[in-house]
């Protein structure tokens, strides 16, 4: 109001000027008014974004008690990857009854809800599924007892110990409001629910299982995780590099077997492997620039069974991380040539030389600025102030949902991180109590992180799919 009083004071004042054409006037006139039709639409804008926050904020509060049961019954009862079938069919259910087309078996287990409602872009939403091969040694009432079958065909114990019960549970909390609330929004939400992001191959499954048969190409495609880096309530969202691209690479190695008293009748994997292993270290160290960052790992080296054989083959579990195409060229190139050279040097046949199994791929994970921009004040609005923080440094581990768009190199990629970590999280920190990370088998997520990331993750979608 005090904006107007001096528009009509001034102008009066300037009305009586006989300095002052009709045109001149007016002119000023126009000037003084915008400040006020600027500040008016602002604060209707923001009084209804304020008053959007708050009905999303109540329907989720409403539905609390019942995602926490759906987010301990899915830790309880944790599947593999491409092993999802009780996830999948848990989520299609919730998803047919809030009226979303649902699609089910893309990338083997991947699920898909689309909700149309009206003109407007195409925004989707992914939440992955899988768990990990872990024994649980939480404590937690609703821990994992469950077991699961690896890719090599053995018993393993499974444990949901990287928040992905967490994502399922945001997912479905987010069809629900969505579906709520489809008078304050326009435009196309899809929902995904992603199978085996763990081993870095779902996503693109999902794309190879004829995903963009059923759906559009997305303006955005948007992801949230939880991280106990973060106290539970908060999240956070920051542009540019979040995380790596990454390779899983089987290097399997054939020598001749033999009996373990005559190695020289043999020519032996394990030795082979054993020299691989030091070699691949100096790959990083003296074939990068060290300005770029880039990661190589050997996780895993399986040869044998017994103290007195010699075995046939070897097998090394590689993890390579990377950012630029470039640098992942070179970590290749340099395994295969490392290897290679050493079975050369071990006389192994041409028919017996090693092996390079490439399996999951990710590109590395990249936040749009313009999104970033828009979501940063949705968080805010629906969490508060205090409980949107700065975002983490950029990581070395890897993501591949960014991969469901690598068929629609123009759509922009959103990263949210959800705290899942202690509330007084700094004060644990400094008296040496860090909160166990993820794929630890003491991995946790408080249970306020249910209601603060499904808000989170809603607001974010409600300001991307703004009602015109």
């Amino acid at each position: 109001m005090a904006h107007a009083n001096r528009a009509f004071t001034v102008g009066a004042e300037f009305s009586k000027s006989p300095s002052l054409t009709a045109s001149v006037q007016l002119a000023l006139l126009v000037s003084l008014a915008l400040p006020l039709n600027l500040h008016s639409t602002l604060w209707a804008d923001n009084k209804s974004d304020a008053e959007l926050a708050k009905k999303v904020s109540s329907l989720v509060d409403q539905d609390e008690k019942r995602l926490l049961e759906i987010f301990q019954h899915l830790h309880a009862h944790p599947e593999l990857g491409f092993q999802e079938v009780q996830t999948a069919a848990l989520i299609a259910k919730e998803f047919k009854d809030l009226g979303y087309e649902t699609h089910t078996g893309i990338g083997k287990s991947g699920v898909v809800g689309i909700l149309k409602n009206g003109p407007g872009p195409v925004i989707m939403f992914r939440s992955d599924m899988d768990a990990l091969p872990v024994l649980e040694e939480t404590g937690l009432p609703y821990a994992s007892r469950a077991t699961g079958t690896s890719p090599s065909g053995s018993l393993v114990p499974v444990m949901h110990a990287c928040g992905h019960d967490a994502h399922v549970t945001f997912l479905l909390g987010v069809a629900k409001v969505m579906a709520e609330l489809k008078d304050n929004w326009s435009g196309t939400l899809i929902l995904i629910a992603q199978p085996a992001e763990e081993l870095i191959e779902g996503a693109r499954a999902m794309v190879q299982g004829g995903l963009y048969d059923k759906v559009p190409p997305p303006d955005v495609l948007i992801a949230s995780h939880v991280t106990p880096l973060h106290p539970t309530g908060t999240a956070s969202v920051k542009a540019g590099r979040r995380n790596a691209g990454t390779d899983q690479i089987d290097v399997v190695i054939t020598g001749v077997g033999g009996h373990g008293s005559a190695p020289h009748q043999a020519k032996n994997p394990v030795e082979m492997g054993a020299l691989a292993v030091l070699a691949y270290q100096s790959l990083v160290s003296q074939s990068i620039d060290p300005q770029e960052p880039s990661v190589l790992t050997v996780g895993s080296f399986q040869a044998g069974n017994a103290n007195n054989v010699i075995p046939e083959t070897a097998t090394l579990k590689v993890n390579i991380r990377w950012f630029e195409p470039a640098i992942r060229e070179k970590l290749i190139a340099g395994i295969k040539r490392v290897t290679d050279a050493i079975a050369t040097a071990a006389d192994v046949p041409q028919d017996r030389m090693p092996r390079y199994v490439m399996k999951g791929s990710a590109g590395p994970l990249i936040n749009d600025e313009e999104v970033v921009r828009r979501a940063e004040p949705a968080i805010r609005l629906v969490l508060g102030e205090s409980k949107a923080v700065p975002g983490l440094p950029t990581a070395m581990g890897s993501e591949d949902f960014q991969d469901l768009a690598s068929p629609h190199p123009t759509t922009k990629i959103l990263y949210v991180r959800i705290g899942c970590g202690p509330p007084d999280l700094d004060e644990q920190i400094k008296l040496g109590n860090r909160p166990a990370p993820g794929h630890n088998s003491k991995f946790k997520v408080e249970l306020p992180t249910i209601a603060a990331g499904t808000k989170a993750d809603v607001m974010v979608l409600m300001e991307l799919l703004t009602k015109p």
